[in-house]
């Protein structure tokens, strides 16, 4: 290619950008999955947490107690689950921002590129056209001063 995408360092940064930004997801997508993860597994815990069928009075307050800090934890979790996803919103929408402005200069340099072949490809069959005409006039020197007006120039001359 003769001539560089002028872009080509910008195009460079906003991949690095959007690499960061697809990180920045999975990171926010693997802490949602583990809130998610602890949250169910409170939830587990309060459903197995039961009360005491034949126990004196301190083993069911203690029971209850359990089972009201499990609901609160549950609370908790649950509060987690919804921060985590509202992370995962803004991590997507911030990746798909990087995506567009990614895939734009993506786009010019597709365009670019395809321009400087096409140039590229021109510049050689005006090359080769020169060649051919060339070959087409040192054949015509060679052959002698009668012939010459039997030549044509459309046709390739033969030997």
């Amino acid at each position: 290619m003769s001539r560089p995408f002028r872009l080509a360092s910008l195009l460079h940064l906003r991949g690095m950008a959007e690499d960061r930004a697809a990180a920045e997801l999975a990171a926010a997508s693997r802490l949602r999955a583990a809130a998610e993860a602890r949250r169910h597994d409170t939830e587990v815990m309060l459903g197995s947490a039961s009360l005491p069928g034949r126990s004196d009075e301190l083993h069911f307050r203690a029971a209850a107690a359990s089972r009201a800090a499990l609901g609160s934890l549950l609370t908790e979790r649950r509060s987690e689950v919804q921060t985590a996803d509202a992370e995962v919103v803004v991590a997507n929408a911030a990746w798909t921002a990087a995506r567009v402005q990614t895939k734009a200069l993506e786009r010019l340099q597709e365009r670019h590129d395809a321009q400087v072949r096409a140039e590229d490809e021109r510049a050689e069959q005006l090359v080769l056209d020169e060649v051919g005409t060339r070959m087409l006039a040192a054949r015509a020197a060679a052959v002698p001063a009668t012939d010459e007006a039997a030549i044509d120039a459309t046709e390739p001359v033969r030997p």
